[in-house]
C-alpha cells in the first residue's frame, strides 16, 4: 500500500534530499513551498512502481538550471503543474504517476504538487539517488537512445518578461541542451516534465526507493537535531552507511557559473599534505586527495556538511569555513541505468576537465532488480 504524505514528511524530504542533493539541488525554502502547497491542496501519495500496471505512463518531475547561482530567477509551484499539463496534452494520454530525476533540497519535493493537483501518484522511483549536473544523468537509460521523448520546461522571471512554456520532441540527448538553454533564458532555474515511460521499463531502470530513502534520513536527522550537530552528523552517516572523508577549513573557492546554466570549478578543503580538492559541476562530482588520487567520484554521494551537520551547497561555501565531507560509496546505494550509461560522462569530463566514467562505471553491481 501506497503512504500518503501529510505535513511532517515535508521537512523529513527537505532536509534528507538537502544530504542527497550534493552540493545542488535547488533551495530548502523552494522545496517547502512545493511540500506544503502539496499536502494541503491534496493528498499526494507515494506508492511503490510495483503498484501500477506494466503500461501505466510515468514521466519525471524535475527543475532544471544552476540555482546556486546570482540569477533572477523565479518559479511557482504552477510552473511545475503547468509543465505536466503540456507533457499529459502532447503525449494525449493520462499520466498515472510521476518520478523525479534525484533527490535535492527542493527536488525530491518535485512530484508531489503537480501529483496532489493532478491526481496522479508519486513514483517512489529517482533517476539518481543524488543530485547531478545534467538531465540524461537521471534519464534512466534514455540518454543514448534515439527513441522521440516529450520533454516540457514552464517557469522564469515575470517582471523580466522571461516566462517560457516550452514542448519539444526528440532524442533525449539532443533535447535535454534546450531545456537547459530554456532555463537560462527564464533566469536560471525552470520546471520541467519529461521522458514519458511505461511503468515496467522504470521498474528495471530507475533507482528504486529513491525517495523513500530522502524520507528516511530525514526523519533520522530531524530527531538527532534534539540532541546536537555532532549527534546529526553520526545519525546522518548511520543511515545513509556514509563516512566523514574529510575535514577542515576551506582554503579556496574557485566556482564559476556558465552561459550553460551550470556552476563549474573546484574547492579546496585543508591544507598542506592533508588538503583534498573538490569538483564540481553545480553538484560535487570528484573529490581528489593532495596528491591527485581520487578518493570519491559521482555517483557516490559526496555532501560538505558544517559542523552543525547542516548540508551546505556550493553556492553557501566561502574560505574560512569549516566543513565535513560526507562520502556514501556507490556499492551501497541503489543505481540506476543512466547512471550506468557511458554516454552521459563525455560532456561532463568535458566541462570539468577531469576523468569521471572511468571511476563511476568500475565495479559496480547492476540496477536495482
Amino acid at each position: 500500500m501506497g503512504r500518503i504524505l501529510v505535513e511532517k514528511d515535508v521537512e523529513a524530504a527537505v532536509k534528507g534530499g538537502s544530504v542527497y542533493a550534493a552540493g545542488g539541488g535547488g533551495w530548502a525554502d523552494h522545496g517547502r513551498m512545493l511540500g506544503y502547497a502539496a499536502v494541503s491542496i491534496g493528498k499526494p501519495e507515494l506508492v511503490a512502481v510495483e503498484e501500477l500496471k506494466d503500461d501505466d505512463w510515468i514521466a519525471t518531475a524535475a527543475a532544471i538550471g544552476a540555482p546556486a547561482s546570482t540569477t533572477p530567477w523565479e518559479m511557482r509551484g504552477v510552473d511545475y503543474v503547468r509543465a505536466v499539463q503540456i507533457l499529459q496534452e502532447t503525449l494525449s494520454e493520462k499520466l498515472s504517476g510521476l518520478m523525479i530525476g534525484q533527490n535535492g533540497r527542493s527536488s525530491t519535493l518535485n512530484g508531489w504538487l503537480p501529483a496532489a493537483v493532478l491526481g496522479m501518484k508519486v513514483v517512489d522511483a529517482v533517476g539518481d539517488v543524488r543530485a547531478h549536473p545534467t538531465g540524461d544523468m537521471g534519464s534512466i537509460g534514455m540518454a543514448g537512445s534515439p527513441e522521440p521523448m516529450i520533454q516540457t520546461a514552464v517557469g522564469g522571471n515575470r517582471s523580466e518578461n522571461r516566462y517560457i512554456e516550452l514542448v519539444i520532441r526528440g532524442a533525449t540527448a539532443k533535447i535535454s541542451p534546450v531545456l537547459r538553454a530554456a532555463a537560462d533564458q527564464s533566469g536560471g532555474f525552470i520546471a520541467s516534465c519529461r521522458n514519458p515511460l511505461r511503468a515496467s521499463y522504470v521498474r528495471t531502470h530507475a533507482a528504486l526507493g529513491g525517495i523513500s530513502l530522502a524520507l528516511a534520513l530525514g526523519e533520522a536527522i530531524i530527531e538527532a537535531e534534539k540532541k546536537n550537530g555532532h549527534a546529526v552528523i553520526d545519525a546522518i552517516c548511520e543511515t545513509t552507511g556514509g563516512h566523514i572523508l574529510a575535514e577542515g577549513e576551506i582554503a579556496a573557492k574557485d566556482v564559476v557559473y556558465t552561459s550553460e546554466a551550470f556552476d563549474i570549478g573546484t574547492i579546496t578543503v585543508g591544507s598542506g599534505d592533508k588538503a583534498v580538492t573538490m569538483h564540481v559541476m553545480n553538484e560535487y562530482m570528484a573529490v581528489d586527495d593532495a596528491g591527485g588520487n581520487r578518493l570519491a567520484t559521482f555517483p557516490s554521494v559526496i555532501t560538505t556538511l558544517s559542523p552543525e551537520g547542516e548540508p551546505l551547497s556550493v553556492g553557501q561555501l566561502s574560505a574560512g569555513m569549516k566543513v565535513h565531507i560526507l562520502h556514501v560509496p556507490k556499492e551501497i546505494i541503489p543505481l540506476s541505468a543512466s547512471v550506468l550509461d557511458p554516454t552521459v560522462y563525455p560532456s561532463v569530463e568535458k566541462a570539468m576537465g577531469i576523468e569521471i566514467a572511468r571511476y563511476a562505471l568500475g565495479n559496480n553491481k547492476s540496477p536495482s532488480p
